[in-house]
């Protein structure tokens, strides 16, 4: 049933649904759409029909894409190049187009076409579960602008053509955007089934429509506690020029904490531990796919099987950006990472910093996540002679999660590996950060119930491995409760496409994006296999200075609208300040 959710009437639907909706769209093509499929009463006939259309919506859930926007901030950088990104140095400069806004318009406009569409059809669970759907993705694909935009344009109907006034919306207050996402997915929650009321597993026989991978309660209410954390978050720290007017923290972290506690409290969800001290790194590998085997997952991307059920490529994420290291650790995720005593660097004992003797210093006593996630020597590895090698001796840290073995990197692109597009973990994370930023505290109740667990599953519940976060703990030795909390999550959601966007809404990346990037300390008796010697800095390789970087608190925090959406706007597009 797998091959549902994308393949069914693909090639059929992808011309009708993925036109260029705002304003870069061809209004020719538009035209010729409206004429043909989009409004053909052939096809949207029934709720199959239905069920098709919303197939498509499916290519807009994140992917390993997603997993790479991690370059745009201070925990990861492209190792096979000189160059590093341009929004993580700050030296982009405004586009003409941007995939990010075009995509996500036309997603939007496949959504509400959906929407419009599904009144002809007779009504029914299938038809509600498709528009709830559907519902879901337009709030996704809003989420998307907002927090990189800011104010966007809302369209909640499809353009019906050149002289459609919406084509030429303005800017609407991200406040309104932001309460739109919330009423879709309030509708997607009340409307979705419960994760256990699909089936488990790609490979069970479910009803056409109701396969696994597809949008549940705890989905919708997930995705809700995470696009509440972030608006709370900017109204919190964000000021003008990025937010003007009146702002409202609490309004929206009390929907993130009652968003995430709803779901810890309907119980459909819980941590993969089966695999004991591997849990973590195997709830990134196959032992983690599917509902049926691992209850952390709460709405995934869908690759397929094989190549005989392909549902989609991911495109070699592990050969290029994992073994490659296209998307390689900083110094900056291993500095952040705890020692086994629950301390930070500059505050434990334990602390290696500058004391390292060897390659393997920087794993011993460490937070064991830290060492899930990298590689170190020794490690089994990847070869294009085959065989079965192991990582040697590099001065870079390459991360690993998503990495699935020889085999598949000898198959690459041809992985089928699906990606997490929302785990337990994340809502654990959104609960205790919400609660915190709400009081000002967090009991030990909530900390027991929230960020232990991951601790807990982190250590396999060895506490000598890892300590437990308490109060008193945070007090005894002098620690930031808030500090500790941004830890947990920077830490457990390292490259999943997390840390951009927390530093961005924590008002933290005009200090974190202007350091140096460097790597681990460059041992001058270590054979690197001849590889010529790196540009240093206090004994630990320097990819870029900090006289490279640059972030500009006044423009920064927002992306600059693509200058074509704005001529193609008749100028009722404004540009962000500053750009």
């Amino acid at each position: 049933m797998k091959s549902l959710l994308y393949k069914r009437y693909i090639n059929a639907f992808c011309a009708a649904l993925s036109i260029g909706i705002l304003l870069g769209s061809c209004v020719k093509r538009l035209d010729q759409n409206t004429q043909t499929l989009i409004t053909d009463p052939i096809f949207w006939k029934d709720s199959t029909d239905l069920v098709s259309a919303t197939n498509y919506l499916y290519v807009s859930l994140p992917d390993f894409g997603a997993a790479t926007e991690e370059l745009y901030s201070d925990f990861a950088l492209d190792i096979r190049t000189t160059t590093v990104n341009t929004i993580s140095d700050g030296s982009r400069v405004i586009p003409s187009s941007d995939g990010r806004w075009n995509n996500a318009y036309i997603y939007i406009r496949a959504a509400n076409n959906i929407l419009e569409k599904s009144g002809a059809i007779a009504d029914g669970p299938t038809k509600t579960f498709c528009v709830a759907q559907a519902r879901f993705f337009r709030a996704l694909s809003y989420f998307n602008l907002v927090k990189a935009y800011g104010d966007v344009p809302y369209i909640g109907r499809t353009i019906t053509g050149r002289e459609d006034e919406a084509l030429y919306t303005p800017r609407t207050d991200r406040r309104a955007v932001v309460d739109s996402i919330y009423a879709d997915l309030d509708f997607a929650a009340a409307n979705c089934p419960q994760a256990d009321q699909l089936p488990g597993t790609p490979a069970t026989t479910g009803s056409v429509g109701r396969e696994y991978g597809r949008i549940t309660r705890s989905a919708a209410l997930a995705f809700k506690s995470r696009v509440a954390l972030y608006e709370g978050s900017w109204h919190k720290f964000h000021g003008e020029p990025e937010l003007k007017g009146a702002k409202d923290p609490n309004k929206h972290f009390t929907i993130a904490k009652q968003a995430a506690q709803t779901v810890m409290t309907e119980a459909k969800h819980s941590l993969y531990t089966k695999d004991g001290a591997l849990s973590f790194q195997n709830l990134f590998r196959y032992p983690g796919e599917t509902y049926a085997n691992n209850k952390e997952n709460i709405l995934v991307r869908l690759y397929g099987k094989d190549i005989t059920n392909n549902v989609s490529s991911n495109g070699g994420y592990m050969r290029s950006f994992l073994t490659d290291g296209g998307n390689a650790a900083t110094r900056a995720f291993v500095t952040l990472a705890l020692y086994s005593d629950g301390l930070p660097s500059g505050k434990s004992p334990l602390d290696s910093t500058g004391k390292e003797t060897g390659l393997l210093t920087d794993y011993q006593n460490r937070d064991p996540r830290l060492v899930l996630t990298l590689f170190k020597t020794g490690d089994p590895y990847a070869s294009i002679s085959g065989g079965n090698p192991v990582y040697g001796n590099t001065y870079y840290y390459h991360q690993q999660k998503y990495w699935t073995g020889q085999a598949d990197f000898l198959a690459s692109p041809n992985l089928f590996l699906d990606f997490i597009a929302i785990r337990y973990a994340e809502v654990l994370l959104n609960y205790a950060e919400a609660t915190f930023e709400l009081n000002g505290s967090i009991s030990d109740a909530d900390l027991d119930m929230s960020v232990n667990l991951l601790r807990k599953r982190a250590s396999n519940n060895d506490n000598s491995k890892l300590a437990l976060l308490t109060n008193a703990f945070v007090t005894a030795n002098g620690l930031n409760m808030r500090e500790e909390i941004r830890r947990e999550r920077s830490v457990e959601l390292a490259y999943e496409g997390f840390r951009y966007w927390d530093i961005i809404r924590w008002k933290t990346a005009e200090t974190e994006l202007i350091k140096p990037l460097i790597e681990r300390k460059y041992f001058e008796n270590v054979n690197y296999g001849g590889a010529t010697k790196p540009a240093l800095l206090g004994g630990y390789v320097l990819f870029q200075p900090a006289d490279k970087r640059k972030f500009n608190a006044q423009k920064d925090y927002l992306w600059p609208i693509p200058s074509a959406q704005i001529g193609l706007s008749n100028n009722t597009l404004t540009q962000n300040p500053n750009w």
